[in-house]
């Protein structure tokens, strides 16, 4: 399986993930201009897509995807509560592209297997996504807002997993948000911290997670430096070791290439 994050904050958000002949994303929070540009820098075409899988409705993950759908013809997967949600901010969507995911209920897009999680968030149904084909799994497990056995056994033994590090404690605390986005990120439906996704990771990696990419960092309450020791900090302590790497909010942090026997990053 190949695997980019092309965007990953608030700002907007976007992942490519692909067997050898099936070509999806995971949120499309961007222009739809700016996404291919994007695909183009890593020698991907935006035509070559078969679908968007939708994690939640809020607009840094679903600013392109009515756009995307219409330009290129592509199916738009999301649950039932999400498609509720976002319906009207996509404007009008060919009927066939509709693909409503009811019961989570675990599926397939092409050669790819595809299973919805739930995740804890303050949105209408928002869910994470585990990917498997070809003998790899991947795993994107952000924008939730606690640790929970139901979402990381989907994540557990996967061979590279996403998760969100949204934020260190002492900045949001001291930094210029009001009082009440502040709550809300501090609370169980809003976001990982840099501590939270430390324990995440000390746990993923015990269960076998071969790679770790830390998404979803905030521009004003995060440094990427402060994620990475923070998650390896909780590794050294649990007497582990694992390759963590940043998901860049701005562009594509690289292509990723995983198989069974092997986890490797081309450029970025």
């Amino acid at each position: 399986m190949n695997f980019a994050p092309l965007f990953s904050g608030s700002s907007g958000n976007a992942v490519y993930v692909a067997s050898e002949s099936t070509h999806l994303l995971v949120d499309a929070g961007l222009s739809g201009a700016r996404i291919a540009r994007e695909l183009e820098n890593l020698g991907l075409r935006a035509d070559a897509l078969a679908g968007i899988l939708i994690t939640h409705e809020h607009a840094d993950h679903i600013a392109g995807v009515g756009v995307m759908s219409r330009r290129y013809d592509l199916p738009v997967y999301a649950t039932e509560g999400t498609w509720r949600a976002m319906a009207a901010q996509l404007g009008k969507m060919a009927e066939k592209n509709v693909r409503v995911l009811r019961e989570k209920a675990p599926f397939c897009v092409g050669d790819i297997a595809i299973s919805p999680f739930p995740l804890s968030h303050d949105a209408a149904d928002p869910v994470g996504y585990a990917l498997s084909a070809g003998g790899a799994r991947i795993a994107i497990a952000t924008d939730t807002g606690e640790i929970r056995d139901s979402w990381l056994r989907y994540c557990e033994g996967a061979d590279l997993v996403l998760l969100e590090s949204n934020y260190d404690p002492a900045m949001l605390q001291a930094g210029p948000y009001p009082y009440p986005l502040k709550r809300r990120i501090l609370g169980r439906q809003g976001h990982l911290s840099n501590d939270d996704a430390g324990r995440a990771a000390a746990r993923l990696i015990a269960s076998g997670v071969r790679r770790l990419v830390l998404g979803h960092l905030s521009r004003e309450n995060n440094f990427p430096e402060l994620a990475l020791r923070a998650v390896q900090d909780a590794l050294r302590e649990a007497g582990l070791h694992a390759a963590v790497d940043i998901a860049r909010r701005d562009g594509a942090t690289g292509l990723y290439t995983l198989r069974e026997e092997l986890c490797a990053k081309i450029g970025g």
